[in-house]
């Protein structure tokens, strides 16, 4: 089985790794993150760079939360369909409906699947829209570069509220529990540090958030 593969609305069986930004100093980030977290460290590994720009930090960071994400979905995508997850959940007080503000603007009830495969074509879009994420360096980043990015990371938390809720058997048998909690630490740590996700919308995995954050 791909760790991509995913069935959806049209058929897609893989989703291709995104690539850091273009760019000598995109690379240079991509490599920092990739050192920090092989230390463990993973507090230091969210921290901001000295001297580096905040905005190609959170970008790089982006792509490689969806990236984590899109493989930690796929190693429960058969077991996630229309007929096991007919709504986007995280348990039964929490229901996500799909909307992009642009083509869906009253959200829809759709199936956990179609929910996620609206999610990352959306994602996709912005990461390869130049006037949103910049392949040039030294272009600048829109106005509104923060508020898509926390959009971002929202909407990624409910795919791992999703998948704690309704597939964490499944991921406790396939023995990848400590990747996916390690991924989600690192999440959790992240958007803390940049204050991306309010805390009301961590509510669904409170018990799994909480002890992060106190930990010294």
């Amino acid at each position: 089985m791909s760790f991509f593969g995913r069935g959806s609305r049209n058929h897609k069986t893989s989703r291709p790794k995104k690539s850091a930004p273009a760019g000598d100093k995109g690379m240079k980030l991509k490599r920092h993150i990739d050192v920090t977290l092989g230390s463990g460290n993973l507090r230091e590994a969210v921290c901001l760079p000295v001297g580096e720009d905040l905005n190609e930090w959170l970008a790089v960071n982006t792509v490689d939360f969806f990236n984590q994400v899109n493989i930690l979905y796929g190693t429960v995508t058969e077991f996630c369909t229309p007929d096991t997850c007919p709504t986007m959940s995280a348990g039964p007080m929490y229901e996500y409906r799909w909307a992009d503000g642009v083509k869906v603007k009253k959200p829809l009830k759709v199936s956990a699947p179609m929910y996620v495969d609206y999610l990352m074509d959306w994602i996709e879009n912005q990461l390869d829209d130049e006037s949103v994420f910049p392949q040039q360096l030294g272009a600048p980043f829109p106005p509104n570069f923060r508020d898509v990015i926390k959009t971002i990371f929202k909407r990624l938390f409910r795919v791992y509220a999703h998948i704690y809720h309704s597939h964490f058997q499944m991921i406790l048998k396939l023995k990848v529990e400590a990747h996916l909690n390690t991924c989600f630490k690192h999440f959790v740590l992240f958007t803390r540090e940049f204050g991306l996700i309010d805390r009301a919308e961590l509510a669904p995995l409170s018990e799994l958030v909480e002890p992060i954050l106190l930990e010294q």
